[in-house]
């Protein structure tokens, strides 16, 4: 359990309240489906099922002389968020896709693959498309992008220094120098040692695209990865005022941390954003995890965090049944803490594919789900700029683990030949 029932049964008690409130001074739209929201500003109140060790103030503040519909498009000038918009017109608040390494035989064709839903999403957009990704290298995605300019759409891309601009002269690239001649604005980070490293998109203040997927060749057709997508102003709010923090140079642990603001409960999900390095994600991940009751399981690109280990590894001593898959050539680095489980006793393989395992995922008891751009690491935490979304849904906890289960089934046992345990 994430939180005790009588604790589960007052904040269930307080979101009721505010939206009966809200019905009584909005409105009724019968075309938007029954979603329990809650006003940004309307409690200083902890997300549900994680406790934000930050000793950063909130700073942010409702302001009422900025236009209605959301954050403003972003300037250089620092700009200070108004409440979201919030109701969206969706059947579904939710969707996730992952990655096919088959397609990677005939990557033109786009027919069913992650790429073609995106350009669907671009195609989509009315007003804005602010994306925050690492790399990128594919010219239908960039084109898509061109003609959502050209028809009026706000464009822009915050990317990493070394594997996103200065990456954009090697074969294969070009997509960046394409779309800055079409007027779209391309930042990087301006030469940091540390990455940006996040693979978030904002279409409209309305939706998220995030996961681990790079916008690539090989990120979409032969790594396995994958997309968690969001419709709700309130979670897109917090990811848009991530943006403009970077956008106008604010990068690293100097950053201001609002983590008391980014979470929603949408449609009885509950619903928590975190970034690095300011809201201090590993140390939330690890209280998430010492809280699992059941089983554990992972999906690690790179998994070099010992507290993080070690709190699983305790977990599974306790009778939590913890199962991992680590990325190959990632586990093969003396940094690497599949021998820290493997020596252990908990069962962990090393991946299939013969590309990467890009996945960056947990799933605790069956349904809550952690998915995002953060390695396991002390440098994604502390260093980079990076997201993860951690929400409660035994739906979408379903479709993991059966990734999950077919990732586990294709991966590699170690044998006791690898590790010399002590």
């Amino acid at each position: 359990m994430l939180f005790d029932k009588k604790m589960k049964k007052t904040l269930l008690i307080s979101f009721l309240l505010i939206s009966t409130l809200l019905a009584a001074c909005e409105p009724v739209d019968s075309s938007y489906p029954p979603v329990t929201q809650i006003p940004f500003f309307a409690s200083e109140t902890p997300p549900p099922f994680i406790v934000p060790v930050t000793d950063t103030p909130n700073i942010i503040q409702p302001v009422t002389d900025t236009p209605s519909g959301g954050l403003p498009l972003v300037t250089d000038t620092p700009i200070v968020p108004t409440e979201p918009t919030i109701l969206v017109p969706v059947d579904r608040w939710w969707d996730v896709y992952f990655t096919d390494p088959l397609l990677i035989n005939n990557p033109e064709v786009l027919s069913g693959s992650i790429e073609e839903k995106l350009i669907g999403f671009i195609n989509n957009a009315q007003t804005s498309i602010h994306i925050a990704s690492f790399e990128f290298n594919l010219t239908p995605v960039a084109e898509a992008l061109i003609a959502a300019k050209n028809r009026g759409v706000d464009v822009k891309w915050m990317t990493d220094d070394k594997f996103g601009l200065e990456a954009d002269t090697q074969p294969e690239h070009g997509q960046f120098t394409l779309m800055s001649a079409a007027g779209i604005e391309v930042k990087d980070d301006a030469g940091r040692s540390a990455y940006m490293h996040n693979k978030f998109w904002i279409f409209d203040q309305q939706i998220i695209w995030t996961g681990s997927t790079n916008i690539t060749i090989r990120g979409i057709f032969e790594n396995n990865s994958n997309v968690l997508v969001i419709r709700s102003p309130e979670i897109a709010y917090a990811y848009e005022r991530e943006f403009q923090e970077m956008w106008n140079g604010q990068f690293g642990p100097r950053a201001p941390s609002t983590v008391n603001n980014q979470w929603a409960i949408l449609d009885g999900t509950p619903v928590q954003v975190l970034f690095s390095p300011e809201d201090k994600i590993v140390s939330n991940l690890i209280a998430l995890v010492k809280d699992a009751q059941v089983s554990i399981r992972f999906l690690a690109f790179s998994f070099t965090d010992y507290p993080l280990a070690q709190v699983m590894i305790d977990r599974a001593k306790a009778g939590v049944d913890v199962q991992g898959v680590f990325e190959t050539f990632g586990s093969s680095s003396s940094s690497s803490e599949l021998p820290t489980f493997w020596c252990a006793g908990v069962p962990v393989r090393q991946d299939g594919n013969s590309s990467f395992l890009h996945d960056k995922l947990i799933i605790v008891d069956d349904s809550i789900v952690v998915t995002g751009s953060l390695n396991f690491s002390s440098n994604a935490d502390e260093s980079n700029e990076e997201n993860v979304v951690i929400l409660e849904n035994a739906e979408i906890g379903a479709l993991y683990l059966q990734e999950f289960e077919k990732l586990w089934n294709q991966a590699q046992d170690i044998g006791p030949a690898m590790f010399a345990c002590p």
